[in-house]
């Protein structure tokens, strides 16, 4: 939030008009759902989603089994 108002006041706007900027820019880039993806627009919704996951820890397959998840359910 603190970013949002610093960038309002450097622009010389006050801080929900920015804000309200920032929303319009963010839903003109990403048009209505048609119901289906081009390859283009499915190759950046998963590098959108893959950013930042060099920083998840390695987690072994072993650790997703049913039981893991129900352990407690015994």
């Amino acid at each position: 939030m603190e970013r949002l108002a610093v960038e309002a006041e450097a622009q010389g706007i006050p801080l929900e008009a920015y804000a309200e900027r920032l929303l319009r820019e963010a839903i003109a880039k990403h048009p209505e759902p048609h119901g289906q993806l081009s390859v283009e627009e499915l190759h950046v919704m998963l590098n959108e989603i893959a950013e930042g996951s060099d920083k998840l820890p390695n987690v072994p397959t072993v650790a997703f089994t049913r039981e893991s998840f129900y352990e407690d359910r015994r």
